[in-house]
């Protein structure tokens, strides 16, 4: 079964707008906290020390909490909220950044809401939580950080949407641009934004004079007929930006949007490979790392399952469609996603070697999958319904189709890791981070 995307039908608004390497090991060996006083709801976003993420408090507020990256103590937490941001997005992380300092700056929306502004937007010293400057917002999808700046969707819900590009410490307006936009990737000179626009593509910019350097309309990589509303997804390792267009079947029409993967050059935006006509399966790596696709034909069936070389595009393990069960089944990867699962609660699954496409023995088979399989909204206050927590994985016994006891830190291929240190909720909300020294890499969630 595939897992829909968390990211929203932005249709609507976009018009109104614009006009691998594994944690096989045991991870007691390696420095590891876990706190469970926190119900994270939202990615985890961490920088010089600091990890940060929204969570939900048990009266169904939100609150901005940061943590030391090393013990996984609670620093400090602060009031959040969300301001215009739309449901399929999933809750919004705050943004963190180290200051010239060396210092974590983290910019989250306060809900502190005066006259028109329905919220602020305020920056605190990432140890201590002290204010450093506020900005008040009417919409918002949310601050993002782009290399050693913030960057920030502003008037969201109205026709004179911006995105503004902020100095972390003083809130100093950098540069600026019309429309909406979503960061992607950014390091300390480049930001690539995705433009969500009549005609949506990919635009890098200078950070430090906001100079346009290059731009790739999505429709070069994919065709014509592409619709965000069905949700995207991207990812970068080395030079290369990854990224997944959902499709969207239009409920007047019922004409199916142009959807697929593709990749392009940071540096200068050319399209590396095209991959039209698949979809992204879940849980799976990311676009830009590990991807796994399913391909559609133009009658709407499934075929097979492929994983690709997010370097080239080419096919590096794949099953047929005549290999797929029925149905009632959920997909699950071992650490190494050399294997491919199919999960069955409470009883006997089948497996894959991805490379051969042969089936393998079941009795020693684990795989992770989603924990939870029908997730409930959050029941968050004052904000529409259908925001959903980032899902968790846990660890199955594909023979008995049932969890694995004591199982050790998810695999990277979901966690992702950063300068060495993986980190994870779990089904409960609870915070995790190991540090095994696995080498810098997105996750499936970024």
């Amino acid at each position: 079964m595939l897992r829909p995307l968390t990211k929203p039908a932005l249709a609507l608004a976009v018009l109104a707008a614009t006009g691998c390497s594994g944690s096989d090991a045991a991870t007691a060996e390696f420095p590891t906290w876990h706190n469970t006083d926190v119900n994270a709801v939202s990615r985890m976003a961490a920088a010089a020390g600091v990890v940060t993420t929204t969570s939900m408090k048990p009266d169904g507020n939100l609150e901005t909490v940061a943590l030391d990256q090393k013990s996984g103590k609670k620093l400090w937490q602060y009031p959040a909220t969300m301001a215009g941001r739309l449901p399929g997005m999933g809750v919004s992380a705050p943004a963190i950044v180290p200051a010239a300092d060396g210092r974590p700056v983290v910019v989250a929306l306060d809900p502190a809401k005066k006259s028109r502004w329905n919220a602020t937007l305020i920056a605190r010293d990432g140890r201590t939580g002290q204010q450093k400057w506020a900005r008040p917002v009417h919409s918002t999808f949310g601050p993002q950080r782009c290399g050693p700046y913030i960057c920030l969707s502003e008037h969201t819900a109205l026709s004179g949407a911006r995105v503004v590009v902020l100095e972390p410490v003083t809130g100093k307006t950098m540069w600026k641009l019309p429309g909406l936009a979503e960061v992607e990737w950014s390091d300390a000179n480049r930001v690539l934004l995705l433009r969500l626009a009549a005609n949506p593509m990919i635009e890098s910019y200078e950070l430090k004079t906001g100079k346009l350097q290059w731009q790739q309309p999505l429709e070069q990589a994919l065709g014509p007929g592409i619709d965000m509303s069905g949700g995207w997804a991207f990812g970068a390792t080395g030079d290369n930006l990854t990224g997944y267009i959902a499709p969207y079947t239009d409920p007047r029409t019922k004409k199916v949007s142009t959807f697929g993967l593709f990749s392009m050059r940071i540096s200068d935006g050319s399209i590396n490979w095209m991959r039209p006509s698949v979809v992204r399966v879940y849980p799976s790596g990311n676009p830009g790392f590990a991807p796994v696709v399913r391909p559609v034909d133009q009658q709407g069936a499934y075929g097979g399952f492929a994983r690709l070389d997010s370097d080239s595009g080419r096919v590096v393990g794949q099953i047929t469609a005549t290999q797929v069960p029925g149905s009632g089944w959920w997909l699950a990867f071992p650490d190494r996603m050399d294997k491919l699962g199919f999960l069955k609660h409470n009883t006997k699954g089948t497996a894959y070697d991805l490379a051969s496409g042969k089936p393998l023995p079941i009795e020693d088979e684990t795989g992770w999958s989603f924990c939870v399989t029908d997730p409930k909204p959050l029941p968050l206050r004052g904000q529409a319904p259908g925001f959903y927590s980032v899902a968790a994985v846990c660890e199955y016994d594909l023979a008995a189709g049932k969890r694995v006891p004591g199982s050790s830190a998810p695999p990277s291929w979901f966690t992702g890791s950063q300068e060495g240190w993986r980190m994870w909720r779990d089904e409960k909300g609870a915070m995790h981070g190991v540090n095994d020294g696995t080498p810098n890499a997105p996750g499936m969630y970024g």
